[in-house]
């Protein structure tokens, strides 16, 4: 959906965060009952007078809300409830093993061998596979809870994060390859033009 102004983004992010299920269980009264993904595309086209060519750069901003993990021993929750939380469980596993596997392809630092990263294990991988493993810069924010009685989920975040910040991304602008081309091999004839000119050839036949 084209937008045109911030108002509009907003609009929609309220547009979805109502849409978003909550429902109440013993830990939260407001608790989230799915992810919630927002993507932002950006499109940038210009003109290159140089080059007498259109060039087209696209960037993509992913807003993630992953819903918390659920013990169903803790959150009491049962039917409808107790799918969901299995359901939210079984995403946020996967994507953990992502992150696994991606820090470990991280830390062999140039070694032979590639594992396979499971992204398509799940919807919400396989829609955040280029945040994190792909071109871009991601930032997480882990949510902790200072009680005690949360000690467990708190440290299961705290070894998520860690994780996650040994994954190594090489972020580059994504250009229309066969523009960039066009671009590159007209600069490279300038470039060769400038330097025969240089040397007093004549290349106007």
């Amino acid at each position: 959906m084209a937008v045109c102004s911030y108002q509009d983004i907003c609009n929609l992010m309220d547009e979805g965060n109502k849409a978003r299920t909550v429902a109440a269980t013993n830990m939260n009264s407001t608790s989230s009952r799915s992810h919630a993904v927002f993507t932002i595309v950006l499109t940038q086209k210009r003109h290159c007078p140089d080059a007498n060519l259109d060039t087209e750069k696209v960037s993509k901003i992913s807003l993630v809300d992953l819903a918390g993990s659920e013990r169903a021993t803790s959150t009491g929750a049962e039917g409808q409830r107790l799918k969901e939380g299995a359901n939210i469980n079984k995403s946020l596993t996967t994507l953990g093993l992502v992150i696994s596997k991606l820090a470990e392809e991280a830390n062999k630092k140039g070694k032979r061998g590639k594992g396979v990263i499971p992204y398509r294990d799940s919807v919400l991988t396989w829609l955040l596979r280029e945040n994190l493993g792909g071109n871009s810069k991601t930032a997480m924010i882990a949510a902790l809870s200072p009680a005690d009685i949360n000690f467990d989920e708190t440290l299961s975040t705290l070894r998520y994060a860690d994780r996650a910040k040994q994954i190594v991304c090489q972020a580059v602008v994504n250009e229309d390859p066969n523009a960039k081309l066009i671009r590159e091999l007209k600069e490279e004839v300038n470039k060769l033009r400038g330097i025969l000119e240089e040397k007093g050839i004549d290349i106007t036949a």
